[in-house]
């Protein structure tokens, strides 16, 4: 993904096909939805609604988890 897309252009048909076929690439390959989001130049909720359509399991919130004490 060379060029970014221009913010708030549509995404359709064919092109949104390829597109969602190369962020899914990317979001497996452990590229964040924020980082896509950068890269492209599109919103993050663009970015997880393409990967949600594309039957991508979306990866579980980062950071430290409460555990039981011991």
């Amino acid at each position: 993904m060379a060029e970014t897309l221009k913010k708030g252009t549509r995404v359709t048909g064919a092109e949104r096909d390829k597109l969602a076929a190369e962020l899914k690439k990317r979001y497996d390959d452990g590229e964040s939805i924020r980082a896509l989001a950068a890269a492209t130049g599109r919103s993050y909720g663009f970015i997880h609604r393409i990967l949600t359509e594309s039957g991508v399991n979306l990866r579980g919130r980062g950071g430290a988890t409460r555990g039981k004490k011991s």
